[in-house]
C-alpha cells in the first residue's frame, strides 16, 4: 500500500508560563489563538492552539504550558527547529519586528534560502523563511498585517538519533520525496504547499530531554477519517507499534515513535476548530470536551490567566 501525507498537520511543544506563551505567539508573531482548551490527558494544563485565521492544518502550533516544569534539552529524538513561512519580501518586516521586541536572531542560509533563527521565551528553536508558495494568512493582529503575516509552517528540522533510518521512514512510510542535500542536511518534500519541507540534520546531537522549551511531537496530515484508518494499517504493516485512534475533538489521532526516536502523530484534517465555536469566536473562551465539562469549575481554578492582548509596543 502506497501512502503520501500532505505534510505537517501541527507541531506540539512544551512551554512555561501561559501568558508569556500567548504574548509571544499572538502578540509578537501575530498568530491567532484558535483554541483555548486543556490537555485531555492532564486537564489541569492548558492546551493552546495557534494558527492562521481559521486554524487550517499546516498552520497550527500547539502548546502545553507547564509554568513550574523543568527546562528540557533540545537534542536527538526531537523536532529541533520549527520553521514558519511568510510571504516573499516579508523578511525585512520580521527583522524589524524581532528587533523591536528585543528578540535576538541570526541569519542563516540553507538550501539557498535565508532564514531568521531565534528562540521563544521558553527556549524553543524557531525560524522564519519567506516563500511564494502557500496561501496568505488573511489574519491581522497588532502591526502584523496579511502582507507580512505568517502563513503557517514552512517545515521543520528533525534531530534524529538515527538520521538515515528516519529518512527511510519519511520516504517509505510517510511518502515524502528526498529532494536534495546541503552539507549537514537532507531535505524531503511533501505534497502540500505549507508544512511541506522537512530537513534532517545528519550530524549527531546530544540526546534530547523532554521539558520546557522542547517539541513533544510532530503531526502529519490524513485527509479524512477513512484515510486515517488506512494510515493506521499502513504504519502497522511497516512494523511500527501504533496506538488506537484517539478522538482529540478537533481531529482524530494515532501515534508511533519512529526509529530515530521522534514521536510521530498522524491527525485528520476534519472536523477542525469550528466544531464547537464559530470562526469569529475562535479562541475567546475556554472550551472543554463533553466529558470534562462537569469539572469546569475545578479545572479553571488550576489554570493561570492567559488572554490575547495587543502588546504595548504595538499600541
Amino acid at each position: 500500500m502506497t501512502m503520501q501525507t500532505d505534510g505537517i498537520h501541527h507541531i506540539t511543544a512544551i512551554v512555561g508560563n501561559p501568558q508569556e506563551n500567548v504574548d509571544f505567539y499572538a502578540g509578537i508573531l501575530g498568530l491567532r489563538l484558535v483554541k483555548k482548551t486543556v490537555n485531555f490527558d492532564d486537564p489541569g494544563t492548558y492546551h493552546l492552539y495557534f494558527g492562521d485565521g481559521g486554524g487550517k492544518p499546516g498552520t497550527i502550533m500547539t502548546f502545553f504550558p507547564w509554568p513550574d516544569a523543568y527546562r528540557g534539552r533540545v537534542g536527538s529524538g526531537q523536532v529541533g527547529t520549527t520553521t514558519f513561512v511568510v510571504p516573499e519580501k516579508a523578511l525585512p518586516f520580521w527583522e524589524e519586528r524581532l528587533l523591536k521586541y528585543n528578540v535576538e536572531y541570526k541569519k542563516t542560509i540553507r538550501f539557498q534560502e535565508e532564514y531568521l533563527e531565534f528562540l521563544d521565551p521558553h527556549g524553543l528553536q524557531l525560524e522564519i523563511v519567506a516563500r511564494n508558495e502557500g496561501e496568505d494568512s488573511g489574519w491581522s493582529f497588532g502591526e502584523v498585517t496579511p502582507e507580512h503575516a505568517i502563513k503557517g509552517f514552512g517545515g521543520a528540522v528533525l534531530l534524529s538519533a538515527s538520521p538515515h533510518q528516519t529518512s527511510k521512514v519519511l520516504t517509505q512510510v510517510m511518502g515524502l520525496k528526498e529532494i536534495g542535500q546541503d552539507g549537514d542536511y537532507l531535505r524531503f518534500q511533501a505534497n502540500s504547499d505549507l508544512g511541506n519541507l522537512i530537513d534532517i540534520k545528519l550530524s549527531p546531537e546530544v540526546r534530547g530531554v523532554s521539558g520546557v522549551g522542547t517539541v513533544h511531537h510532530i503531526a502529519w496530515r490524513a485527509k479524512s477519517y477513512e484515510d486515517h484508518e488506512k494510515w493506521q494499517e499502513h504504519v502497522k504493516v511497516n512494523d511500527f507499534p501504533v496506538t488506537e485512534i484517539i478522538d482529540r475533538q478537533y481531529f482524530n489521532a494515532i501515534y508511533f515513535r519512529e526509529e530515530g526516536q521522534i514521536l510521530f502523530e498522524i491527525a485528520t484534517d476534519p472536523p477542525g476548530f469550528t466544531r464547537d465555536e464559530t470562526e469569529d469566536e475562535l479562541g475567546k473562551s475556554l472550551l472543554l470536551p463533553p466529558w470534562l465539562e462537569p469539572h469546569r469549575e475545578q479545572i479553571q481554578s488550576h489554570l493561570l490567566p492567559a488572554e490575547v492582548r495587543i502588546l504595548e509596543e504595538d499600541k
